[in-house]
């Protein structure tokens, strides 16, 4: 289930009289709102602050959502070593490129974590372009 946040706002000038509706629609969130007072306005309940970790926490306990969440994880893992070790050799994107046959943009979305279309050739072109070498390898899921 989803959280709701839900607002209830009534602006009034000075001169302007409160609408009976507006006083009546603050009432009805009264129960979520906390209390109302004479002019309509609600005092909001204080919420319970949910930091990222203990949200994410939470949404690893569906698997379905853990499997995405590894998935994407991966490549961005991927991308970052990628970018790091690029950055560790002094290349610039346009550089990197130019040493493997191909364009900036296609490095830049290599490096980007959204890219799918790694093949073993495109990470020996990346190593063999950055003096380093592939390794591979498979572990315990």
């Amino acid at each position: 289930m989803r959280d709701q946040v839900v607002l209830a706002h009534v602006l009034s000038k000075k001169t302007q009289q409160l609408k009976e509706n507006d006083i009546e629609l603050a009432e009805k969130a009264h129960g979520r709102l906390g209390p109302v007072f004479s002019d309509g306005r609600c005092k909001m309940k204080e919420s319970k602050v949910r930091t990222f970790r203990s949200r994410l926490s939470e949404d690893l306990k569906d698997p379905e959502f853990k499997a995405y969440y590894q998935e994407e994880r991966q490549a961005l893992q991927l991308a970052l070593q990628i970018a790091e070790l690029r950055a560790k050799k002094g290349l610039s994107q346009q550089e990197l490129a130019k040493l493997m046959g191909t364009s900036q943009q296609a490095i830049s979305r290599i490096e980007s974590g959204d890219y799918e279309g790694f093949t073993l050739k495109t990470l020996e072109k990346i190593a063999e372009a950055t003096g380093t070498r592939v390794k591979i390898d498979f572990v315990a899921a």
